[in-house]
């Protein structure tokens, strides 16, 4: 029987914001952010990543902020910085472009910029798992896609949130988004969503060989 992970929320909400300096913390996103100020990225992944991909291991997750300058621009710079102190302090795995990261309110080419950054600092050497959970299951895709492209290692997607989709819906957008072949990290946080993926579910759709762990954050 295949073994499937399941980490409790804190262990992915462990506090990034300590290690970036406290005039970084003050800041709220209160304008768009500008793609212009984005730093081009230096590598070119493109297409899939199957065979180039660490496993999601037992450990400790950080959900990981994305660093922003005063006038709400991604700091890529200070992004790198967070993603080495990680990478020395010997964290199990990442989780970037979760609510933490402000990925709700950025855009796909800010989304690649993030990624393409964590790829260059940390790939192969730390699992990274990204938030490509929405409400709109295209948009998933999408979001699922450009990790793959990027070289991302894992997803983690939520269960759509407000529209209270039935179970039979659930198991079926769970089981689309891992046919697109990246490994997937189911996040069930009813509090939030508005809808409970049943457990008796969760193992169902847990048979998926590209379903691999399970974020639950029911408590």
């Amino acid at each position: 029987m295949k073994s499937v992970h399941i980490v409790a929320a804190a262990s992915l909400a462990t506090c990034a914001q300590a290690f970036v300096p406290v005039h970084q913390q003050q800041h709220v996103r209160s304008a768009p952010l500008s793609v212009s100020q984005l730093e081009p990225p230096t590598l070119a992944a493109a297409g899939s990543n199957s065979d180039d991909r660490t496993p999601l291991r037992q450990g400790s997750y950080v959900a990981l902020i994305t660093p922003m300058t005063p006038t709400g621009a991604i700091d890529l710079q200070q992004l790198r910085a967070l993603l080495q102190f990680h990478l020395q302090a010997g964290t199990d795995g990442l989780c970037i472009l979760g609510t933490t990261g402000e990925a709700a309110v950025m855009t796909m080419a800010e989304r690649k910029a993030v990624l393409d950054v964590a790829v260059e600092e940390v790939k192969g050497k730390i699992p990274i798992l990204v938030g490509t959970g929405t409400i709109d299951p295209e948009h998933v895709k999408e979001q699922t896609l450009q990790a793959i492209d990027c070289g991302c290692d894992a997803s983690l997607v939520v269960t759509p949130y407000y529209v209270k989709p039935p179970q039979r819906a659930l198991i079926k957008h769970f089981e689309t988004m891992a046919d697109l072949g990246l490994p997937v990290c189911i996040y069930n946080v009813p509090g939030r969503t508005g809808v409970d993926f049943l457990p008796e579910n969760i193992a169902q759709v847990a048979g998926h060989p590209n379903i691999v762990a399970g974020k639950e954050a029911t408590g």
